[in-house]
């Protein structure tokens, strides 16, 4: 026997049926959605509407005042909202700053789920009360906290599974490597949710990787990758149900890409006309995943002034209230920059807190 004959260089599995479809996976006006729960549909619709008369909120805000930046997701609105309902309520979302909707859609309170935009707290919820993550800013830095999680849980014999959530510029941090090669080894309950959305900032995807898809990524860590049309709210909702479930008996992680786009720009900071053309930003327009639901409802005769109106009322109602709350002057107490650091605060810490304490005592005697 040889050394190459040894086990040890061996592959662990067989790469065919790790390897995505050829084209993103779709549902939506195909004939398959005919086996689609209409109850399932309307509820999707519902949440779609909800979704993007959220994002177009947060982003007026933005030009209010009353946020400093804000990553709208308009366009990726079927991904966010697939992610959230692909959880139980044991379960952990691990969002991007991106995915304040798939917050939202989990059940976090809208303002809460902006505090961290607002500038006034580095998390406006309490994660374990939610089984939500802090909002990463960083890339990818929260896919490997979201492994250690799901594989911790499974230590413990929680029924746990973790759902994290990154975009395609994401994917090319190391931790976005290292979390993949980590849940696969150890066959942690966690599912890869990354969103194509065509740019990383201003840096397209073909810049980034020459890989055949970002789904085939997974081949190479031995899991499976699955490439989705990301604005079918119906296939992303079943794909990631499927690889959560798949994950939660016990199968390993799984990669999912989303394809999507998005519609608006980086943030409102930034100007996306420098680096793509307005002629590709309407192309999408048409793949809109709210209207990709209307046509489905309509062709199934499940669209009536019911339902239409019933879903915009609550949208409105929720812009409305987050606008109130939103417009509300936050009262904030400097001394909070010291808290929830440490559990126990470092000298250097307790240094700057002295200093800060001085300095407002002095401006308040003054």
């Amino acid at each position: 026997m040889t050394v190459l004959d040894t086990p040890a260089w061996r592959p662990r599995t067989d790469a065919a049926p790790l390897l995505p479809d050829p084209e993103p996976y779709r549902l939506l006006g195909t004939p398959d959605a005919a086996r689609l729960d209409a109850a399932l549909l309307r509820s999707l619709y519902g949440q779609l509407v909800r979704g993007r008369r959220y994002n177009q909120q947060a982003t007026a805000l933005t030009k209010q005042g009353r946020l400093a930046v804000y990553p709208s997701s308009t366009g990726q609105e079927a991904g966010e909202i697939a992610a959230a309902l692909a959880l139980r309520p044991q379960d952990w979302l691990f969002p991007s700053y991106r995915d304040t909707l798939a917050v939202v859609a989990r059940g976090v309170d809208p303002v809460e789920a902006l505090t961290l935009l607002r500038g006034d707290w580095h998390t406006g919820y309490d994660p374990r009360a939610c089984r939500v993550a802090p909002l990463s800013t960083p890339l990818a830095t929260q896919l490997p906290h979201a492994v250690g999680l799901a594989h911790a849980a499974r230590l413990r014999g929680d029924d746990v599974a973790a759902l994290a959530m990154v975009g395609d510029g994401g994917t090319s941090e190391g931790d976005f490597h290292e979390a993949l090669n980590f849940a696969a080894v150890w066959q942690a309950p966690v599912v890869f949710l990354v969103q194509n959305n065509g740019f990383a900032i201003s840096v397209p995807l073909a810049k980034q990787t020459a890989a055949p898809t970002l789904a085939h990524k997974a081949v190479g860590y031995g899991m499976p990758g699955r490439l989705v049309d990301g604005n079918d709210a119906a296939a992303m909702h079943e794909v990631l149900t499927a690889a959560m479930d798949r994950a939660r008996s016990g199968g390993g992680p799984t990669l999912v890409e989303a394809v999507t786009y998005r519609i608006d720009a980086h943030t409102n900071a930034d100007d996306a006309t420098r680096y793509r053309e307005d002629d590709e930003v309407a192309a999408w327009r048409t793949h809109d995943p709210v209207t990709l639901m209307e046509c489905e409802l309509t062709a199934r005769g499940l669209l009536d002034d019911a339902l239409r109106t019933g879903a915009a009322d609550d949208a409105e109602a929720m812009a409305a209230d987050l606008r109130e709350r939103m417009h509300a002057t936050p009262v904030l107490d400097p001394m909070d920059l010291f808290a929830h650091v440490y559990a126990e605060p470092t000298p250097q810490l307790r240094e700057q807190r002295a200093q800060l304490q001085a300095e407002l005592e002095a401006e308040h005697r003054s």
